[in-house]
């Protein structure tokens, strides 16, 4: 079986996702030279479950909602981004510049946007931020899904929405190679943190195989130190299921609170 790679989660800009390629490619030839590097397209949940998958990285979110009956886990980066802790990542609570908020709580009744409904960074998170300030169920007037972190990012600098949560890796991205862009927003805080986006095999990648993707991953890291400047990558750590515990456990206390839906 000719097996399949991409990582699609932190493609900020072209540049930055060539690389990401580039990183990818090292492990590829170390590990798989026959493996392809593919576009991941815009079907995520159909790559994850590829049975000739070899790499990915998926959101945390989805793989505990049914992904991890598909796939096994390879690793977890570590970025040096603030908001960040070992492989726990938070979300960076963003406002425009100009806006007069200072806290989540000062934001009740604004306009809210989040990227996904199974992002664990844009929404679940977030939700989980909210659930305590909220009352019957609601805190903002209005809640649009903008697609990406990004697309959430320029709705609020559009006057689109007035706060969103974006991925703190992301938002350190965002700051890299859209400086203007991200210079229009402030942050009056920051979502409690989980683990990290982990990097993922299918399931009948033999683990043989995986030790040596580690390897290699670590090899891709060590070799070429500017391209991990770049890239924001310290290292690699190997949690297992059981650490992405956080993100059920996230969810299941905003809706012991009566806050199941951002809203």
């Amino acid at each position: 079986m000719n097996r399949v790679a991409a990582l699609p989660m932190y493609n900020v800009t072209p540049a930055l996702a060539a690389v990401w390629r580039a990183l990818l490619a090292d492990v590829l030839k170390a590990v798989d030279p026959h493996a392809a590097l593919i576009d991941p397209g815009e079907d995520l949940h159909a790559l994850w479950r590829r049975p000739d998958l070899l790499i990915s990285q998926t959101c945390g979110y989805p793989l505990v909602s049914g992904l991890q009956r598909h796939v096994q886990l390879i690793a977890t980066p570590q970025f040096d981004a603030p908001g960040c802790a070992g492989a726990n990542y938070s979300s960076v609570l963003i406002t425009r510049a100009n806006a007069p908020f200072d806290s989540l709580d000062a934001c009740r009744g604004t306009r809210a946007a989040y990227n996904q409904d199974d992002s664990n960074s844009g929404m679940n998170v977030f939700r989980h931020a909210v659930a305590p300030l909220a009352k019957d169920g609601r805190f903002f007037s209005e809640v649009i899904r903008t697609g990406s972190h990004l697309g959430s990012l320029r709705a609020v600098v559009e006057n689109r929405a007035d706060v969103a949560a974006i991925d703190c890796v992301t938002f350190a991205f965002m700051c890299d190679e859209l400086p203007d862009l991200a210079q229009q927003v402030r942050v009056p805080g920051w979502t409690a943190a989980s683990p990290g986006l982990p990097l993922i095999a299918a399931n009948d990648v033999p683990q043989s195989t995986v030790e040596s993707m580690r390897a290699a991953l670590d090899d891709a890291l060590a070799s070429q130190p500017m391209r991990a400047k770049r890239l924001r990558l310290k290292g690699f750590s190997h949690l297992s299921l059981s650490d992405y515990a956080r993100i059920n456990q996230m969810e299941n206390e905003a809706r012991a609170l009566g806050y199941p839906h951002l809203a």
